[in-house]
């Protein structure tokens, strides 16, 4: 039986390459005529549970019906980010290099969560946020190099990076007082932890707080959105003479909500000498780039 159905539903080679030329022909369409798309859809939440199916379908359908679909259904409640008419959050950065990557990256279908799981998966990861190091002019402590100390990850969205940097500060700081004091509990630490944020910082910020159960401090910013280096001083210095641990301050950079870099050096003197990690958050064309 299972293998009857799987004669049924599985794509051949042959298929496979047909079918594959007609979908390249659909995004190469519907990306040469994406301007007479209406950038942003008229339609009104759970409109797509009324047009399909409550329960997964038991029979296939054919790859015909299916576009017909994406097109009646589908696309009309899509916001198209490619749109020249599109200006809103930031820019996916796209292409069509990208896309013929992502067919790649699919065959391929590696899970890199570790060396030996796929050597050229890490090995490219590392080499290439070396080179984002490079393009950045980070100091040399920041790359992987041939020793290996430095270097960064990957992550899939600018959420989950906010979340690694503060999660990596977090154990950071934790090792450290634990090995200068090894009577602390981890627990004993946590309820101490502070972390910094300016109050024009995204909510993935304060949504990594929360996952982290570390309490998050908002900095106020000045009159040209920046966040003030002298509040965060005041605030540093209040909270450690109150007898808390700041260990993480998150600055928003273009285009973490402002547009702002003015402040970078004021923060950045403020927390030069102390055990904090500051991260400072790059959206733009580098969705949640994350620098410590």
């Amino acid at each position: 039986m299972l293998l009857s159905l799987r004669r049924v539903v599985t794509m051949n080679a042959s298929e496979f390459r047909r079918r594959g030329k007609e979908m390249v022909d659909y995004v190469a369409d519907y990306l040469e005529g994406i301007e007479g798309r209406q950038v942003f859809p008229d339609v009104d939440p759970g409109y797509l549970r009324r047009l399909i199916p409550t329960t997964a379908p038991q029979e296939p359908e054919t790859f015909e019906d299916i576009i017909k679909d994406v097109e009646k259904i589908i696309m009309p409640g899509v916001t198209h980010w490619h749109s020249p008419y599109f200006f809103a959050y930031f820019p996916t950065a796209s292409s069509y290099p990208a896309m013929l990557a992502d067919m790649l990256c699919g065959a391929i279908g590696c899970i890199g969560f570790s060396w030996a799981a796929s050597p050229a998966c890490t090995e490219l990861e590392t080499v290439m946020m070396d080179w984002l190091g490079k393009m950045l002019q980070l100091p040399e402590a920041f790359l992987a190099g041939e020793a290996g100390e430095g270097g960064g990850v990957i992550q899939g969205t600018a959420s989950e990076a906010t979340l690694v940097a503060l999660l990596a500060a977090r154990t950071k700081v934790t090792r450290r007082l634990q090995a200068a004091s090894p009577e602390l509990t981890q627990a004993a630490i946590m309820e101490k932890l502070v972390a910094y944020a300016s109050d024009q910082a995204h909510s993935s910020v304060e949504r990594a707080g929360l996952i982290g159960g570390v309490r998050l401090k908002a900095i106020p910013s000045d009159d040209k959105f920046a966040m003030r280096a002298s509040a965060l001083q005041e605030a540093l210095e209040r909270d450690k003479a109150a007898g808390l641990i700041p260990f993480f301050v998150s600055s928003p950079g273009p285009t973490g909500v402002s547009v702002v870099t003015g402040s970078f050096p004021g923060c950045r003197a403020v927390v030069t000498g102390q055990a904090v990690l500051w991260s400072v958050s790059l959206f733009f064309r580098a969705a949640g780039a994350k620098l410590q």
